[in-house]
C-alpha cells in the first residue's frame, strides 16, 4: 500500500499580543521606578551592626564629607521647587526661574545663602565643579546656623519628610555634634532623624548551624 504523507502544519505563532504585554510591563516599570539620586559628594560611612533600612522617598538628606562640609538635599522635584521658592522669598536671594530649576534638578547644595545664586547660575552637571564650602552650621538657632533654615523650610515643603544624616567616618566630631544638635531641636517638626551607616557583622548574633542531612 502506498504510504500517506502527513501534511506539515505551520507552527507560526502570532507574537503580537505577547509584544504588547511586554511593552506595557516595560513602560510600567520605567514610570514606577524611582532611582536613587546621587550623593552631592563622596563619603565613606562608618560601619555599624544596625540593619534598619531608611526609605528613599519623602527624605531630607544631610551629607557631611571628610572635610566637614555640610550638604542639603531632598527628593521630589515639585517639593524642591516649593522649597527653593520659600528660601528665595525669605532670604531675598533674587533667583531666576532658571536658577530655581537648576536647584530642583541638582543632587544637593553645599554653600552659604550668600553664594547660592552664584552656584545656581550653573547647570546641575556644572555645579559639581563649583567650589562648595559647605552650609554653615552651629549649635545655635541664629542666622549663622543656615542648616536649620534649610531643614525648617524643607519640613514646611514636605511635612512627611524623614531626616537622614550621611557622614564620612573621618569627619571631626564638632561638625557632627552641630548637625545632630540642629536636627534634634524641638523647633523642627518631627525632630527624629536617622544616621546612615555601612552594615557590618553583629558579633552578638548567634551563628545559625547548617541543617543536618541524613
Amino acid at each position: 500500500m502506498p504510504k500517506h504523507k502527513i501534511a506539515r502544519k505551520s507552527t507560526a505563532v502570532d507574537m503580537t499580543a505577547m509584544c504588547d504585554v511586554s511593552f506595557l510591563l516595560l513602560t510600567f516599570f520605567m514610570l514606577a521606578t524611582k532611582f536613587k539620586p546621587p550623593d552631592p559628594v563622596e563619603v565613606v560611612t562608618p560601619a555599624s551592626i544596625s540593619d534598619t533600612k531608611v526609605a528613599e522617598t519623602n527624605l531630607i538628606m544631610i551629607t557631611i564629607d571628610k572635610n566637614g562640609r555640610v550638604f542639603f538635599d531632598m527628593d521630589g522635584i515639585p517639593t524642591k521647587m516649593d522649597l527653593i521658592n520659600q528660601i528665595n522669598d525669605n532670604m531675598r536671594l533674587g533667583l531666576t526661574e532658571e536658577e530655581k530649576k537648576n536647584f530642583a534638578l541638582s543632587s544637593g547644595v553645599g554653600v552659604p545663602f550668600s553664594q547660592l545664586k552664584a552656584l545656581l547660575k550653573h547647570s546641575p552637571t556644572e555645579q559639581k565643579s563649583f567650589n562648595s564650602t559647605g552650609i554653615p552650621v552651629d549649635t545655635s538657632l541664629t542666622d549663622s546656623n543656615e542648616l536649620f533654615k534649610w531643614v525648617a523650610y524643607g519640613r514646611l515643603s514636605n511635612p512627611e519628610a524623614r531626616l537622614s544624616v550621611k557622614g564620612d567616618g573621618s569627619v571631626k566630631y564638632p561638625v557632627v555634634k552641630a548637625v545632630f544638635s540642629t536636627l534634634a531641636n524641638k523647633k523642627i517638626q518631627g525632630n527624629k532623624f536617622y544616621a546612615v551607616t555601612s552594615l557590618k557583622a553583629n558579633p552578638n548574633k548567634p551563628v545559625e548551624e547548617p541543617e543536618k542531612t541524613n
